[in-house]
Parts: structure tokens; sequence; C-alpha cells
């Protein structure tokens, strides 16, 4: 499932530091920034090469909403890998950013060396057109701000610290309604159309971090050891190889939260490539 965008190339802003085998590329979530890798940012650039992007309308980068999609931001990343020559690449994604690596993974197959996945989730199956428009009679029920507001603050336990909470509740507000709007149902379509697909057809290492799941009423928790969940199911079904590691305790954010737990996890893995 090759599927590069056709919208008109950008200029992403990113972060750019260290040198060394393999690259690192970092790629954040839905209403997020490249700032939140700077912990990973540091740790890596002392033996790898590290680059950190803000996807289109999102931190630096300008954006609007018709560009503004998993398969540009896929295309963007792709593009990124070449304009900058990276091979044995190994993509990093949060969140909404797990859906644009393993996007990009497909469209630059020859410059990705492995893929890492932190606190992802699978938020629709079956037909696309429904599940986005069942998203978009979400926010157009509870308005833009309002759901913003919640799925953000859901994000977090109670062991969260809590001014990380109200900063990144915050920023999520300075992402562009017409932008929020259009992103978040593409995305669960996305979802629905292309995730299964896009795991199955990865022939490059993979590791999933998790830290949350959202239980059957669709509130997030924090996962516990043992405990298994049906994205954690789907990724095992689709690539039986995949090694799975679980951080309990900290909310959606792991890499913000649990920094050295995240950095050891994806050095283990880097190390055993």
């Amino acid at each position: 499932m090759t599927n590069l965008s056709s919208q008109p190339a950008v200029h992403m802003q990113l972060t750019r530091s260290g040198a060394g085998e393999p690259p690192l590329v970092f790629v954040h979530g839905f209403g997020c920034s490249r700032t939140d890798w700077h912990r990973q940012v540091d740790y890596f650039s002392r033996h790898h090469a590290v680059l950190a992007c803000d996807l289109r309308g999102h931190g630096q980068t300008p954006g609007v909403a018709d560009d503004c999609s998993i398969p540009t931001y896929g295309a963007d990343v792709a593009q990124l890998l070449e304009q900058r020559d990276l091979g044995n690449a190994v993509l990093v994604g949060h969140s909404m950013g797990c859906r644009v690596v393993l996007q990009a993974a497909l469209d630059a197959q020859t410059r990705v060396g492995a893929v890492v996945l932190i606190d992802s989730s699978q938020l629709a199956s079956g037909d696309p057109a429904a599940a986005e428009a069942v998203a978009c009679a979400s926010i157009e029920r509870a308005g833009y701000a309002s759901f913003s507001r919640d799925f953000f603050e859901g994000m977090f336990v109670d062991s969260s610290p809590p001014e990380l909470k109200r900063a990144i509740v915050a920023r999520a507000a300075d992402l562009p309604a017409s932008i929020g709007t259009r992103l978040f149902p593409r995305m669960v379509a996305w979802d629905a159309q292309h995730m299964e697909a896009a795991l199955a057809t990865l022939r490059v290492p993979l590791l999933v971090i998790q830290s949350t799941y959202l239980n059957a009423d669709r509130v997030r928790v924090s996962l516990e050891p043992g405990v298994d969940t049906p994205w954690l199911q789907t990724v095992r079904r689709c690539v039986p190889g995949a090694r799975i590691e679980v951080v309990c305790g900290v909310g959606h954010f792991p890499q913000v939260e649990a920094p050295e737990r995240i950095n050891g996890l994806i050095e283990s893995f880097i190390g055993a490539l």
C-alpha cells in the first residue's frame, strides 16, 4: 500500500542533532509538536543522527486543512528521508505519528530499517467512510474546542505531572479548528482502511511500546502487565515477530513522562537490529 501524496511539498521545521548510524526520525502526534521528543533527541544524538519534525499545521510548520492527512504526512516524512539521503532509518512515531511512520515506511521502503510505535491504537475498523462520519459527528456535537480539551485531558493518569497535563492540553488548543476538525476524522478513516494492511505489509523490525489503552467505554487507562488489548492483538496478528513492551504507571506521553525507560527500550531495540 504505497500512497504518495499529490500535495505540494512543504518545508518541515526540524530539530537536527548528532551523527552516526542508524539515523532516527521522530514524529509527533495529533495536536502536538517535535518538542515532545527533546529528551530522546538529547539522548540519542550522542551516537546517532537524529531528526524530529513538525508535521504540516503543527508546531512551526505551516499547513492548511486540505493538506493535513496521514497520506500527506507520510509522504512528507518519506520525502525528508530522500532529501537528507537517509538510509536504514529508524522511524519513531507517537500516537497519530505511529500512523505517519507506518505510511512513510511504505512510501520509502528502501530507506527505512525499523519502526517504533509509541502508545498507538486503532480507532476504527470496517467501513472507513462510516468511521469518518462518526468522528465528524462527535466533533460537531461537542464543538471542536470542547472535543479537543476532553480528548487531551483524557490522555493522562493520576500520577501524571499536573503541569505537563496543563501544557499539553493548552498546546492542543492552539491547533486551528479548521485543521483539527478535518484531520482527526481522516485519521480515524485511515485506521479503518489502512492500519492492518500497513502493519501486515511491514517488512522491517517493529517495536511497539504501549503505556495506555482505550477500554470498552473508550476511556484511556494505564496499561498493566499481562493485560491484553485489541490493539496489541492486532499487532500480534499482523506482525507476528513484533517486539511488544509495556511501560506502566504513565499516561499517553511516555516519552515525556518516562523518558529513561523509553530511551532504554529504543536503545535495546536498535542494538539488536
